[in-house]
This record gives C-alpha cells, structure tokens and sequence, in this order.
C-alpha cells in the first residue's frame, strides 16, 4: 500500500489511521527504474540512466515503475509541491541540484515532520501536568483582569459619551464626591461579584487612577480613528470641512472631519480630532491640517481622493493666494474650495440689514429688549410670569440666533408691551428699568418698528428654513442649488406682498415720531428684498468645479436632451481629470433621454435609482460624478457642531486636560454611535492597552 500508484489512487487522508501508519512503517517504495535521459552538452551527447543509489541520496525519494518517474514520499502524503506530488520528476542531469532545493523547502519540511509525529501523541500531551496547570491558572487570571478591565471601559465609555467628568472633587476612599466615574465603578461593583471583590483586594493593579483612564482614553481613540482611516482608504472620494475657534481655556482650537460615502452609499461625517494651534495664521492651520491628512494619505496615488475642503469666509481660510485652501491645493490639487453656505447666509442677512438705517435700528431694538431682560433676574422673572418665554439673545456671526429673536418677538409683541408696562408701573424696580422699559413699549406699538418687524418675520422665516435645510448631512451640490433657487424665489413673493403689508399691522399703532410715511417704509422694505436676492445669486452662484452639479439636475434633464451642456461638462472634467469626458458625455446623452431618470431629485436620489436599476457598471463615469457632488460638503455644520462639544467636555471636564485626552473624549462623545458598532471594541482595547508596556497584572493569554 506504499506504492506510488497506490497513493494515488487513492487519497493518503481518507485512509484509517491503521493503514496510515502501515504505510509509515513500510517507507516509500523503491523499485528499480528503466529511467534514462540523452543529453547534448558542447557537441558531445551523454546518455544517463537511473541508478538505485540514488535512493541512498534522500531517504524520501520513492519511484514509480508504471510512470517510470520520481517522486517525494512525504509530499505525496501530505500534498507539498506540485512538481514532486503530480507532475513527477525525470531530469536526471539536473537532479541533485533538485533534490537539494526541494529538500530545504517549507512545505517539504513540514510533511517530513508531519509524517515524523504521525502516531505520536500530540505535543501539548508531553508537557508536565505542572506545567499545564501553571497555564490554565494564568489564562484563568488573565479572564478575570479582562473582565473588571472591560466593566471599567464600559465606565469610560459611559462618560464619555454622554460628556460627564471623570474626575471628582476628591477621589480618595471615604469621599463623599468622588465623581461620576468612581460612582459608575461602584454602581458597577455592587451588581458585579467579581468588580467588588477586585475593589476590596487589588493592590497592583486597580484600574481607576488617572494614568489608566489615560492610557485607556489614548487606545480607544487609537482604534476609533483607524477605523476610520480604513473607511477613508476604501471609500472613492474625500472631502475635509475644517474650522477653528478659541475654547473655554482660552486655547485655539482647529476641527478636522471627513465627508465620504459608505458602501452603502450613504453620506459619512466622522470627526477625527482637534489640534491646539498656537496662533490662527494660515501657516499654522495648514500644517495642523496636512499633518493628519499626510498620515491618512501618505501615498501620492491616495491623495488624489481628496477632492473637496470646506471652510469659513474669513480670508485666512479662503485667501487664494496664501489662504489655507491654497496651500491645501499645492499638496492635494483636487481639493477644490466650497465657502460653507451657512456662512454665506449670515453674510447675505449682514449685508441686507447693514445696507439700511431702519434696519440697522430695528435690530438695535430687537437686541436691547433682549438684553434688558438677560441681565436681571427680577426682569427675567416678571417677562416668565406675564409671556412665559424666554427672548433668546442674537448674534452678529449666527443668524439663526436673531431668528429666533425675530420670531419671538413678533409672536409674543402684545404679551411683551404688557410685561414691559407691568415693569414701568413697578415700584419695586429701579429708575433705569422704568426708562428702559417704557421705551419699549413704545418701540413695540410704533408702526414703522412694526412694519420692519413683519417684514423681517416673513424675510426670516425664508431664512430659517434656508438655515435649517444647509444643516442635514445628507445635503449635496444639487439639493443645495435648489434650495438656493427656491429661496429667492420666496424672496421674491415677500416682495411682491409688501405692498400689502400696512394692512397687516394692528390698527391701533401709530408713527411714534412721524419719521417715515408708509410710502418710504415699502421702498426701503423692497429694497431689503433687493439686497437679499441680489446677495443670494452672487454668492450661491455654482461656477467652475460646483458647476458640475448642473450636469445632474432632473429637472433640466429635458431640456439637455435637447441642448447639451457642453459648458457645464468641460468644467466638471477641467475640475475632476479623473473622470473620461467622452464616456461620460455619452452616458449623460443616454440618461437625459430617458424619463426615469426625471423623477430623481437630487444627486443621492438618482445615485440610489441607478443601483436600484442595476446600472451602476454601466454608467461608471456618471455614478463617480455622482460620487464627488454627493461627497462636496457645502457646510462646515459637522465642524461646528464638533465646537460645541468640545466646549461643553472642556465645561464640565475642567479646562486644562491633554490634548489627546480631550480629543479622545470629544470622539467617545461625537462619534458614540461609530463606536457602538465597532465589533469586540472592549476587546481591541484590552489588547492594545496590554501592548503599551508591561504591566504588573496580567493580560495576555498563554497557550
């Protein structure tokens, strides 16, 4: 059974393990070879012909008489390499010098050991009984350590996430404010034997000091930022919204987040981090910003991916010279500039209000009534007893502050006349709150301030809606230019309905100081309309590289069936060399003819109706345009929502920490559901907190 043929025929593994042995103790089978080989070497022919000592060279070659061939017995066993299990060997000039090489191959040597140990008892059976309990008792600990070390990642986690203090007022024993962390630690050990029993006993190690947290925090933001580094190199295209400001420790602060795709073809924002910039120079913030994208993407190929970055007006951001989009683009050329369109809009509603005196004036007004009342509590208690709201405060950089004030305002008007002369007739309140109050009033019945009022109300409505649709995360280029298109297309109609807007005002106001008849009132109020819809075409204008969103919008489909967008398509491609302009031009040709592809409306949408219809490998040019305008962040809202949690982390958290550790905690809180997801992410935490340096418990099995 330990012939070759034999073997063969039929598979060494599906054999009994009594023939298996049978065939080890018989050895390869070494029968005599009619074996022979003509060779020409510098004109002269030699005739070799196979000798059994060559059995004698390796004690692993066998023959086979029927092939008339060599083969290698434990190869053939245990399957090794193909030209000594199936293809045979018959070159006898050459054949030393493949003995010798097949001999010190890995596969050869394994099989030789494999066929070595066949029939032995496993090697872990020879080890001492000690020795193997020694182990178990070690795996065992090592069990435990994990399971009180993951409980105290839970905690960490805990707080992080919802932005609570790790530390305490004083974390000795017996304290009264240890903090939320060491309350979690102890929530945690009364329902958990094990934690409660560490508790009591550790002395080497006990998992709740500030250098733990700390090395803990710094592993868990190591493994949620290379999963996002992973996610960033298998998406297509990337965009980078960036922003800065000055943090509660007085510290500047620069946000970096990322825009892409997922494989489900869902729009991703994932913060990645914040850096302490020692000052705000463009120079700064470029080499805080390159320094993590040149980690992200180190390879010149990679860089190419970029292909947006999203800033603020301000020209240390936006400067096309020296700018940091212009140094950005010196390093990553695709990464074309978008200035964030909610910064855009408090630009407009800036310009529309600092434009005309009345307005000017109304806003004055409209931020003293609300001042008057933030700065005194017995104010803010009379303005709860009679309106039952607060006036929020505006701001000149947040429009949708003065919104809110707006709105108010104007819902409650008659509630706050009543307030404020509630507040005059008080004895109890000083002089100035009787003279500030009763100005008030007056401001609120006069009907100038109340034309100007209504109007804005109107004007700001349009703008919250605006506001509020440039904040989604899923909005893209060709969402943006329609909302665009429909807001000054509202502008418009609240133009057109001021000259019904006197009718509206209460009939019991009047010009306080006969400063401006209605006649005026309405040309300036349409004048304000003017600012605004002329603003919103300039600065929402989609030109160059954000013109390629023309390419892509439905409703237009129609008419480019008709009239190509020659423009529009050279602009994309000069903007986007990765894409083929003629594939592209042909399938866009395809895509404006068909009425299905109307209904789409937006870029996401038509992205989705192309992969429902399976016609992604077909429309490869256009669903990568797809990919890029959906990837274009026209917002920095991600950016500015990340400040806000950093602010609060710095609140609550005390205001001096490490910066990796206040960007760990700022990722366990704005990236709490990416951490959710990440599978086994205690345990890669454990296994990366074991690798930092050695530790005096244990954490690493033995096997």
């Amino acid at each position: 059974m330990n012939t070759v043929q034999e073997l063969i025929t039929r598979s060494f593994h599906a054999r009994p393990l009594e023939d298996k042995l049978q065939i080890k103790r018989l050895g390869p089978d070494r029968p005599d070879l009619q074996l022979q080989q003509v060779t020409q070497d510098r004109g002269k022919s030699y005739n070799r012909t196979f000798s059994n000592t060559w059995y004698t060279k390796a004690d692993w070659l066998t023959g086979c008489p029927s092939k008339n061939k060599l083969f290698c017995f434990p190869c053939l066993l245990f399957n090794g390499d193909f030209p000594w299990t199936r293809e045979e060997v018959t070159d006898l000039k050459h054949l030393s010098e493949k003995i010798k090489k097949h001999a010190h191959t890995r596969k050869h040597m394994e099989n030789v050991t494999r066929l070595g140990m066949l029939g032995d008892a496993p090697i872990e059976q020879h080890i001492s009984n000690a020795y193997r309990q020694t182990i178990q008792k070690h795996n065992e600990t090592v069990d435990r350590n994990r399971h009180i070390l993951s409980k105290i990642i839970d905690c960490i986690r805990f707080c992080g996430a919802f932005e609570l203090a790790l530390r305490g007022h004083d974390e000795s024993e017996g304290s009264t404010n240890p903090g939320i962390f060491m309350g979690l630690v102890d929530l945690v050990a009364s329902i958990d034997k094990e934690m409660e029993a560490h508790l009591a006993r550790a002395t080497v190690f006990k998992g709740t000091s500030k250098t733990i947290q700390n090395e803990l925090l710094e592993c868990m933001l190591e493994i949620i930022r290379s999963h996002i580094v992973q996610e960033l190199l298998n998406t297509d295209f990337v965009a980078i919204e960036a922003d800065d400001t000055t943090d509660v420790a007085t510290q500047t602060q620069s946000v970096l987040v990322f825009r892409y795709l997922d494989n489900g073809y869902n729009v991703v924002e994932r913060f990645y981090g914040c850096a302490h910039l020692k000052n705000s120079t463009a120079e700064t913030i470029t080499a805080a910003i390159l320094r993590q994208l040149n980690f992200i993407f180190p390879e010149l190929q990679q860089r190419k991916k970029l292909i947006a970055q999203s800033y603020d007006g301000a020209s240390v951001m936006s400067g096309s010279h020296g700018g940091v989009q212009k140094r950005i683009r010196d390093v990553y050329p695709n990464a074309h500039y978008v200035h964030c369109h909610a910064h855009q809009l408090n630009l407009i509603m800036q310009q529309a209000v600092s434009k005309i005196s009345e307005t000017r004036i109304v806003f004055q007004d409209v931020g003293g009534m609300a001042a008057f009342f933030s700065r005194s509590p017995k104010r803010m208690e009379a303005l709860q007893e009679i309106v039952d709201k607060r006036v929020p405060r505006g701001a000149s950089t947040r429009w949708n502050y003065n919104i809110r004030t707006v709105q108010l305002i104007f819902q409650y008007r008659e509630d706050l006349v009543q307030c404020f002369e509630a507040i005059e007739a008080n004895k109890t309140f000083d002089f100035k709150s009787h003279s500030e109050a009763r100005g008030f009033a007056r401001t609120l019945k006069d009907r100038e301030f109340q034309f100007f009022l209504f109007l804005f109300e109107k004007i700001m409505t349009k703008v919250e809606n605006l506001y509020n649709q440039l904040q989604g995360r899923d909005v893209d280029t060709v969402s943006v230019k329609r909302f665009t298109t429909e807001f000054v297309a509202s502008i418009n109609i609240v133009r057109d309905e001021v000259d019904n807007l006197d009718s509206q005002l209460p009939a019991a106001s009047t010009f306080s100081n006969h400063r401006k008849n209605i006649t005026t009132l309405v040309r300036s109020a349409k004048e304000i309309c003017d600012i605004v819809i002329v603003q919103a075409q300039e600065r929402f204008a989609f030109t160059k590289h954000l013109g390629s969103a023309a390419l892509l919008e439905s409703k237009y489909f129609e008419k480019y069936n008709e009239s190509f967008p020659e423009h529009a398509l050279h602009e994309a491609v000069e903007a986007y060399p990765m894409l083929n302009q003629e594939d592209l031009k042909s399938e866009l040709t395809v895509m404006y003819s068909m009425p299905v592809y109307q209904k789409a409306k937006d870029g996401r949408s038509l992205l989705s109706l192309i992969h429902e219809l399976n016609m992604g490998k077909t429309f490869t040019e256009t669903v990568a345009l797809l990919k890029i305008v959906i990837t274009t962040p026209m917002t920095t809202s991600e950016a500015e929502r990340s400040f806000s949690a950093l602010k609060r982390i710095k609140t609550f958290l005390r205001n001096t920490m490490l910066q990796e550790r206040l960007n760990a905690l700022a990722m366990l809180s704005i990236e709490s559901k990416l951490v959710q997801n990440i599978a086994d992410f205690n345990v890669q935490v454990i296994e990366k907190f074991a690798a930092l340096r050695d530790r005096r418990a244990e954490f690493r099995y033995k096997k």
